[in-house]
């Protein structure tokens, strides 16, 4: 399956469910557009309709929600917009924090939700960096 072959590390850390979002979206991407970018950002605009990267990995979303999590996602393909990195923006406060706490974020309990937004990204771009040198 040409999907599993190019799963990314995140996913590779990830549980099945989101690694079998990635893949099969993917390969439907690769079908109809050939191989490349544009494939992967298919598969990714997908998994975040479910799933919501956490450090170095993905995770299902709060409460098993489904929908786009940044505007990005939320575009008719190719329309561009903002990507929230794996990030859930339509997630809760509560569950932000949460995320930053288990990320050992400091500061967070003193953070507005788009200062927990922004440091959930930073923790995921680090944590993510860290994972791949290892």
């Amino acid at each position: 399956m040409p999907g599993r072959e190019e799963l990314p590390s995140t996913l590779e850390r990830s549980s099945r469910e989101a690694q079998r979002t990635w893949i099969k979206a993917h390969d439907s991407a690769v079908e109809q557009y050939g191989e490349g970018e544009r494939a992967h950002r298919v598969a990714y605009g997908a998994l975040k309709h479910t799933h919501e990267k956490v450090g170095d990995h993905w995770e299902r979303k709060e409460g098993g929600r489904k929908g786009p999590s940044d505007p990005q996602s939320a575009r008719p393909r190719g329309q561009g917009g903002r990507s929230g990195e794996g990030v859930d923006e339509s997630a809760s406060k509560q569950h932000l924090y949460d995320i930053a706490k288990r990320l050992g974020i400091d500061g967070r309990s003193r953070m507005s939700k788009p200062e927990l937004l922004d440091a959930i990204r930073k923790a995921n771009r680090s944590k993510t960096r860290a994972a791949r040198s290892q």
